[in-house]
């Protein structure tokens, strides 16, 4: 949909000039797109773009985590505990309201995704990854609103285990459940978003 700035801009109560600078920062993340004479609309979506999305993740993320498995060190593990904790005792919906996403749990689901990698310590690679976060997650927030018949996923248990396997050292099972989980999650997308 087209992006009205000065409807945005009285919305948010900012500046044109904030709005104007936040498109311009969503459209070099690739959230935005502008076009000359019809301004800035909202990025589209795509299955070839989800599954496209999904392969990078898998591979920046994969090098990621097995550089932190790797470099991780006591002060890291008690960061991803901590993480664990938190997102481990939340619902990933709000009471009373199955088809919305919790924005309590969303924050805690990036902050474990993000310490899970967080002894990485290489920026290009953790940037490149956010970047990959932040595109998947537009597509699995929409996913969140549509039914899912025949849903017999889950989440905590495949979080469960990429957590056990990474507090182990076992790289290999940390990776393959990472991996485990991001595909489930990009095919129940495919299918539950009319894309």
């Amino acid at each position: 949909m087209k992006l009205n700035i000065a409807a945005l801009a009285a919305d948010l109560d900012v500046s044109l000039g904030a709005v104007r600078e936040a498109l311009s920062m969503l459209q070099s993340e690739a959230l935005v797109v502008s076009e000359p004479q019809r301004g800035y609309t909202v990025s589209p979506v795509s299955p070839k773009e989800l599954a496209d999305i999904t392969e990078a993740r898998i591979a920046i993320e994969a090098m990621c985590l097995r550089t932190s498995i790797e470099r991780g060190d006591l002060a890291w593990e008690s960061r991803l505990v901590a993480s664990w904790h938190r997102l481990s005792r939340l619902s990933q919906t709000e009471a009373g309201k199955d088809l919305h996403l919790s924005e309590t749990w969303s924050h805690a689901h990036a902050d474990f995704h993000a310490e899970l990698v967080g002894a990485c310590g290489n920026d290009w690679l953790l940037r490149m990854r956010a970047m990959l976060y932040e595109q998947s997650e537009r597509y699995r927030r929409m996913s969140v609103s549509v039914p899912q018949p025949n849903a017999t996923r889950d989440v905590p248990a495949e979080h469960k285990a990429i957590f056990d396997a990474v507090m182990e050292r076992d790289v290999e099972r940390a990776v393959a459940a990472l991996e485990n989980h991001l595909r489930k999650t990009a095919t129940i997308v495919r299918t539950s978003v009319a894309l």
